[in-house]
């Protein structure tokens, strides 16, 4: 009988050897960040190991306990993960929102908006050109008509006046031109109204035709001052009718979502504010220089319709000379 017992509380003490051993390296294998469940489990098994003389029923409830131990602390590991994964999209999400740059919004964008950039990118650049081809033209034509008017100031008659300026091309030796042809063919007339009146006549044709090449490229001026934003605003109302459409597709109203396409459509309203800003200015000083140029052309005229005058009342007098002699 002795002998039995003795057996059986040998036995069971092997099961609870075994069980103490297996418990670390179950535990190791199902959660390996629990360090606390390989102390408890020696505890645990301490108190049973020190009984011999326990029965053999009682074994499988260290057995429950170190297989039910495991289980519960499965818990914070999934919080450590939710935790640790906040911080990697919050990092997914940061370096998006630092590229949205122009040119990064610009080669996302629409092939429809695009297009619009491109087309405002050339009207801005048109606006400059006409800019600095109008200013070296105006101020050229300013100072040669200047120029002009100042070396026939003590011409006498258009004859004096021609040679003092030359073969120079301009619009004083046009006027000059007009005069001296009117008085050719009018030889011989003595109606010297009809003769300045055809004159004035000629000169207006030379003013109209210089308006209209010194106004070359207003009107471009002013057409993309009036139709850049209106061009802008289409290319944002179709980049924003995208955006919502992406918006419903992707069922989500996040920032990071939805800005980046309304920021690429906004560019194209900030563009059309570029280009049409700077095109308005320059109209308007175009407007102003242009009309100090005229002025200038006005007075060229004056001055050759004076010296065809002087002519006309010279010829006559010596016309009346000689015929007193």
């Amino acid at each position: 009988m002795k002998t039995m017992s003795f057996q059986a509380s040998l036995a069971a003490a092997l099961m609870l050897a075994i069980a103490w051993l297996a418990s670390p390296v179950s535990a190791q294998t199902q959660s390996p960040p629990a360090p606390a469940q390989s102390v408890a489990q020696p505890a645990q098994a301490g108190p049973t190991a020190v009984a011999p003389g326990a029965s053999a029923p009682a074994d499988p409830a260290p057995s429950a306990s170190t297989a039910t131990a495991p289980a519960a602390p499965a818990a914070p590991p999934a919080a450590a993960i939710s935790t640790t994964a906040k911080p990697d999209a919050a990092a997914a999400v940061a370096p998006a929102m630092k590229e949205l740059s122009p040119w990064v919004m610009f080669m996302s964008a629409d092939v429809i908006v695009k297009a619009v950039m491109i087309g405002l990118a050339f009207a801005s650049l048109m606006t400059w050109t006409v800019f600095i081809a109008k200013s070296i033209e105006l101020s050229v034509a300013s100072t040669k008509l200047r120029s002009a008017l100042k070396k026939i100031a003590e011409a006498r008659s258009l004859a004096e006046a021609q040679m003092a300026l030359g073969t120079k091309q301009g619009i004083l030796p046009s006027f000059l031109a007009a005069a001296l042809r009117e008085a050719r063919m009018s030889a011989g007339l003595s109606s010297d109204a009809g003769i300045k009146e055809r004159a004035a006549s000629s000169f207006s044709e030379i003013v109209r035709a210089e308006q209209r090449r010194i106004r070359i490229g207003m009107g471009v001026l002013a057409t993309i001052g009036s139709t850049s934003p209106f061009v802008g605003l289409f290319g944002t109302v179709w980049g924003i009718m995208n955006s919502f459409i992406g918006i419903s597709k992707s069922q989500t109203t996040n920032l990071a979502v939805v800005a980046p396409g309304i920021a690429e459509a906004l560019l194209a309203t900030a563009i059309g504010l570029v280009a049409a800003i700077p095109a308005v200015i320059i109209y308007n000083h175009f407007s102003r220089v242009t009309k100090g140029y005229l002025e200038l052309v006005s007075r060229a005229s004056g001055a050759a319709g004076r010296l065809l005058s002087r002519d006309l009342d010279r010829s006559h007098g010596s016309v009346h000379s000689r015929a007193a002699e």
